[in-house]
């Protein structure tokens, strides 16, 4: 459900392992492109689509005979599109998640907006994640990435559905881990562009990884995680690749910021799209304030997307805090 580029990209995966696929695409001039010429140049340009994948505008016929139901939408557009697709959902379908956010009115992960909405269990909501950044998946570089349910057998049963010969799914029992670790990823990732905007090296960009690891298992424990998750896929793997790669939304679109561009200019030179990171640090600072975790690398992020500090200026506060232990110890 959702014909952008990561949705997309799970698409083909999904055919290239043997999974009955249609996808939903909000404009039938981009269904009807990718069921005729097997593309998507919007999203995925320069990539062949396997003649096998299905699309549609119709999302009321789709989700009548799916069994299972992956979510693709934007984090903070997922709730209004649920509240359309849910009166013809199964009812025993299996929904799998793969915005990475926090919900900006709530406060909730994606996997509690699902079930708040259909009603579901969450023994039939999933998430996937980890580091997928959705060309390399597209173009079939190998990658590994992480399904968590509360029910491990459904989430063993993904498993299968997702696996290929580049594409290699782990399963996981801590949603909560997984899908922290998938929205914080997303502010530091910001972090690093901009400084890497401004000019900053390699021993800066190692630092607001290493320290924004830190603020996401911080957070990640306060709200129920396991932390043996951070150091897995949905944590430290996904947070390296989101950082660290030019392909990165997030990353790309701090370094715009940190080269002096206003948070417009930025979106300009994104295509129009905004990254998810820009809307999820004011949600993300709100929990972490909710939960008294010290996040300061989230709040500057925060900052200077929503209340025109400037980068150089963050840097210095940041720089100028009080020196502490590496590790907190109770």
């Amino acid at each position: 459900m959702g014909a952008g580029s990561w949705g997309t990209a799970t698409a083909k995966v999904l055919v290239d392992a043997g999974t009955e696929t249609t996808i939903w695409a909000r404009r039938a001039e981009l269904a009807d492109q990718i069921n005729t010429e097997h593309t998507n140049n919007d999203y995925l340009s320069g990539i062949t689509l396997p003649a096998g994948l299905r699309a549609s505008n119709s999302y009321a016929e789709l989700l009548a005979e799916a069994d299972i139901v992956v979510c693709a939408v934007p984090s903070q557009s997922l709730r209004d599109n649920l509240a359309r697709w849910t009166p013809h959902l199964r009812p025993d379908a299996t929904l799998v998640s793969l915005a990475k956010g926090v919900e900006t009115s709530s406060l909730m992960r994606m996997s509690e907006v699902i079930a708040e909405v259909t009603g579901f269990g969450s023994d039939q909501v999933a998430v996937l994640t980890g580091p997928n950044l959705a060309r390399e998946i597209a173009e079939g570089q190998p990658a590994a990435t992480v399904i968590a349910c509360a029910d491990e057998d459904r989430a063993k049963e993904l498993q299968s559905c997702f696996a290929t010969g580049y594409f290699r799914p782990y399963s996981n029992t801590d949603v909560v881990g997984c899908e922290i670790g998938g929205a914080v990823k997303n502010v530091i990732a910001l972090a690093c562009g901009m400084a890497s905007g401004v000019g900053f090296g390699q021993n800066t960009l190692a630092t607001i990884i290493t320290r924004g690891l830190a603020e996401t298992i911080r957070l990640a424990v306060a709200v129920g995680a396991k932390i043996e998750t951070l150091a897995g896929l949905a944590g430290i793997g996904d947070l390296v690749a989101t950082c660290s790669s030019p392909l990165s939304r997030n990353r790309t679109f701090g370094a715009h910021l940190g080269q002096g561009a206003t948070l417009e200019e930025a979106q300009e030179a994104a295509n129009g799209q905004v990254a998810e990171g820009v809307k999820s640090c004011t949600s993300v600072r709100a929990l972490a304030e909710k939960h008294q975790v010290d996040m300061p690398l989230t709040d500057a992020v925060h900052q200077v997307c929503h209340s025109g500090l400037s980068v150089s200026d963050a840097v210095s506060s940041l720089l100028g805090r009080t020196i502490k232990p590496e590790i907190y110890r109770d």
